[in-house]
């Protein structure tokens, strides 16, 4: 099984808090994440990946958020299993520097998020996030 990690990312702004979406060539809309390297751990993967594909160095990583999905998907006419493992963060920083795994990025509101993500699964992890945000506001 393959193993990624991933990272949901966040800024506090008036309107609420904004998340990141980036827009992958294959015509989804995800988060970041990425594979695993030999001998990196998940957060490590989740920094450098975060890095890599939006030039943001500067976010910080939220406590007791982990989440992990399964799926499979075809590549090379074949099965594959994935497993991701999300990770929640925030930034003060609203500029990206994409990287050439991506054809565009936004930062949007949780509702507009909700219904831009591709896949049931990232809709799920980015509830978690704003159940789990909601749930430290008390």
């Amino acid at each position: 099984m393959e193993s990624s990690a991933g990272v949901v990312l966040y800024r506090k702004t008036g309107a609420g808090n904004m998340f990141l979406l980036l827009h992958y060539p294959s015509g989804h809309w995800d988060f970041v994440k990425g594979h695993l390297e030999p001998g990196e751990t998940e957060i490590q993967a989740a920094v450098r990946e975060l890095y890599e594909e939006t030039g943001i160095a500067n976010a910080d990583f939220v406590e007791g958020f982990r989440r992990r999905i399964r799926y499979t998907y075809r590549f090379g006419g074949k099965n594959r299993a994935k497993q991701v493992v999300f990770f929640l963060a925030s930034t003060d920083t609203d500029r990206v520097r994409l990287s050439d795994e991506h054809q565009d990025y936004m930062w949007c509101s949780y509702e507009r998020s909700l219904g831009q993500v591709t896949f049931r699964n990232a809709r799920r992890v980015l509830d978690c996030a704003r159940r789990f945000l909601d749930s430290r506001k008390q």
